[in-house]
């Protein structure tokens, strides 16, 4: 029988719920804004972690948190290493979450044209 969740999805889940509190309890770096983690993808040897955020603001809050993230990532690293016992805790890697972004802009775009369609429908009942 097959496992469904493997060692690495658990420690990436481990990570997802450090990170955040490692960010505001030890790291208080004042350009982090708004910050929510949406994933962590850890290769099956353990050695890179892939780190999944959202941040609320514009591209340029966007750039400035990413660089302070991959700036910090020794640091966290290490933080993280203190919580979670691991032989070798994996090099994080961050990179920006465009699906929340994605999924809000098709949701608009049905939404368009959910009231299109229904514009159309009461122009046709009119005639």
């Amino acid at each position: 029988m097959a496992k469904d969740y493997s060692r690495s999805d658990r420690v990436g889940q481990q990570v997802l719920r450090e990170l955040p509190d490692i960010i505001r309890h030890e790291l208080k770096d004042p350009r982090i804004g708004m910050l929510t983690f949406t994933g962590v993808d850890v290769t099956r040897d353990y050695s890179h972690a892939k780190v999944f955020f959202t941040v609320l603001g514009s591209d340029e809050q966007r750039q400035e948190t990413l660089s302070t993230l991959q700036h910090a990532a020794g640091f966290l690293r290490s933080a993280l290493g203190q919580r979670i016992k691991l032989r070798t805790m994996p090099q994080l890697h961050f990179q920006y979450d465009e699906s929340v972004e994605r999924g809000m802009f098709l949701s608009r775009l049905i939404d368009s044209a959910v009231a299109d369609k229904a514009a159309e429908d009461e122009d046709g009942n009119d005639k």
